[in-house]
């Protein structure tokens, strides 16, 4: 990856309220770090830092950064990270990474399809990309802006593992190598696409009688623990049989309350 000269300026506005400003001036606020220094934030031509990114093909970018003002004249770095708006998609802020000539690092880069796949062309088949990026390391001047693969020779039901990636002099693919890059699949016939409509379909109405069914034993539920008959005459009945001994005795006392004055009658008219 060759290096492209990028001025920057020690920032000065403060955090709050300041990265707006800053943006209003057409400037981005950015940040550099690593290589054991203390991260310095920096400011960056919005319109220098968009025409070098638009010329790349991606936004991995090795920059001869120098600084305003700064004991050093030229500091190497990778573009680590761009925050976009999420709307207009202008940056809102970038990330440097500080790294030496002489040491290798480690990034993301695209993956590439290029060529038209056989069993796309020739057996209706559809070109699946399940991998858009993978790790490479490599010295930055060997980092490759994205990597290239051949999809011409795959038939259906072949694919592009990890493995097959044949990197450039310098760079190794990082990551495990059985793991699936980009594949071919076989055409979705009218019958099978047909049959899963109809699946899905199928399983939707049986889920809404599902529910309904539920609502309905809901509601029926509650009422049917207090219908009469049930529950609660069977606790009515206990309490009555709990009460009854108790009135019966009070019957029977008053019975024999009743039977002593009439004893009583009963002598004097003897």
């Amino acid at each position: 990856m060759k290096s492209v000269a990028l001025t920057a300026f020690p920032r000065t506005l403060g955090r709050r309220g300041g990265s707006k400003k800053l943006r209003t001036s057409g400037r981005i606020p950015a940040v550099i770090y690593g290589r054991a220094k203390t991260p310095q934030s920096l400011e960056i031509d919005a319109r220098q830092l968009n025409d070098l990114v638009h010329r790349s093909a991606s936004e991995n970018v090795l920059v001869d950064l120098a600084v305003n003002d700064d004991p050093r004249p030229k500091r190497l770095a990778l573009v680590q990270d761009i925050q976009h708006h999420a709307l207009s998609g202008k940056m809102l802020h970038v990330d440097f990474h500080e790294v030496a000539e002489d040491e290798k690092v480690s990034i993301m880069v695209p993956v590439d399809a290029t060529g038209e796949a056989s069993g796309v062309k020739n057996s209706g088949g559809v070109l699946e990309h399940v991998l858009f990026k993978v790790k490479v390391r490599a010295l930055p001047k060997d980092l490759p802006e994205q990597l290239s693969v051949d999809v011409s020779s795959l038939e259906i039901g072949q694919a592009i593992h990890i493995g097959d990636i044949k990197p450039p002099a310098g760079v190794e693919v990082l990551g495990d190598k059985h793991i699936t890059v980009i594949s071919v699949a076989a055409p979705i016939s009218e019958a099978q696409e047909a049959a899963a409509t109809e699946a899905a379909a199928g399983t939707g109405e049986v889920e809404m009688i599902k529910e309904k069914k539920d609502e309905e034993g809901g509601e029926g539920a509650a009422p049917a623990a207090g219908k009469p008959g049930e529950k609660a005459p069977a606790a009515a009945a206990g309490k009555a049989g709990e009460k009854a001994p108790a009135a019966a005795a009070a019957k029977g006392a008053a019975a024999k309350g009743a039977e002593k004055p009439a004893e009583k009658k009963a002598e004097k008219k003897k």
